[in-house]
């Protein structure tokens, strides 16, 4: 009983970690997804609404831990969570919009934009040296699978997916790596060389996530073949077991989420871009962004690929492009195939069983 509740508080305090830092990953002129210029990043407008939604999303976690101790439903409370933290985003998303509206802050600054050719005649490369660890796994899963198992299809299942999952992360950095750069018209010098370097890291921690995916995945099989007998206990041990790379992704992911930030801004700036200042600001485009920055959907934009607001690693496809539309039509056939396929026993769903 303890040990649940422990867990259960554990992922509250996760949840509000996460969306209490949210906010400051982001650029200082993306306040809660808003565009500002440098002048008013400091705003105390904005100062305001940072401390109002961090005192709120505390608020919530506490309700929320105390609700999930008292009903013992730990997964609809953290449903409920995750949705309030949002709704207090999207409000101080609004309020910050509110106040740019109202003082004219668009208006202070001549807006343009800057675009660097060097991304496409000579573009960031695949940092493949870090793939070989994911690769290493891959290898080792299979070794171990042909070595225990009776039956092939008892090895290649996890083998097949660590292959697939390599695979998809890899056709992702791809198109990361071609899509247009997210600029500042304020710095153009700077903000390239910084999203270069910014560029490189998101594909190297990429590919070693691929790496520690794998890694649970094969914990996860050693236990289904039975390698290594109850030397990590029951089945809570084999959770935790398989669930500590995935810890370690995500503190990778933060530390240099924290150090580097959105697009690079946190890097530090070379001695001859310390004054660097075009006397522009980046083109207002608040309009064609919605949900506080998760969505964006511009017509006479050609990119089909740009860097959503919220978060800071995250890209977001252009709705405004109709090739975004074919790609999510295809998602939903295939989705909608995989529901077909299980529903007339094409595919065999795991049998539930508790945890505890």
């Amino acid at each position: 009983m303890m040990l649940s509740i422990a867990a259960d508080l554990a992922l509250v305090a996760l949840v509000t970690c996460l969306m209490l830092v949210l906010p400051a990953l982001a650029r200082p002129t993306l306040p809660f997804g808003v565009r500002v210029t440098a002048e008013r990043a400091g705003d105390p407008a904005i100062v305001t609404q940072r401390r109002v939604y961090t005192r709120l999303v505390v608020a919530v976690a506490a309700v929320a831990a105390v609700v999930s101790i008292l009903t013992g439903q730990p997964a609809v409370t953290l449903g409920v969570l995750v949705a309030a933290d949002l709704l207090l985003y999207y409000r101080a998303h609004l309020k910050v919009r509110a106040a740019k509206s109202g003082g004219g802050w668009a208006g202070e600054r001549r807006q343009g934009i800057t675009m660097d050719t060097t991304f496409r005649t000579d573009p960031v490369r695949v940092p493949w040296v870090w793939g070989l660890p994911a690769l290493a796994v891959v290898l080792l899963t299979a070794g171990i699978g042909w070595w225990s198992s009776s039956t092939v299809a008892g090895w290649f299942e996890p083998v097949l997916s660590q292959a697939g999952l390599t695979l998809l992360v890899v056709v992702v950095i791809l198109i990361v790596l071609r899509a247009r750069p997210d600029l500042d018209a304020a710095r153009p010098k700077s903000s390239a060389r910084r999203y270069r370097i910014y560029l490189r890291g998101v594909a190297t921690l990429s590919l070693l996530s691929a790496a520690c995916l794998n890694l649970s995945l094969l914990i996860w099989a050693l236990r289904q073949w039975g390698v290594v007998g109850n030397v990590v206990g029951n089945t809570v041990g084999w959770l935790v077991a398989g669930c500590l790379p995935l810890v370690a992704l995500l503190g990778g992911w933060l530390v240099w989420e924290t150090k580097v930030g959105q697009a690079g801004h946190r890097l530090p700036a070379l001695p001859d871009e310390q004054e660097e200042d075009t006397g522009m600001a980046q083109r207002d485009d608040d309009r064609y962004w919605f949900l506080a920055g998760t969505i964006y959907a511009n017509r006479r934009d050609p990119a089909l690929l740009v860097h959503a607001r919220l978060g800071s690693s995250s890209w977001t496809l252009n709705l405004g492009h109709p090739i975004a539309w074919l790609l999510l039509g295809l998602v939903v056939i295939g989705l909608a195939g995989l529901v077909l396929a299980t529903v007339f026993g094409g595919i065999d769903l795991p049998q539930k069983r508790g945890i505890f």
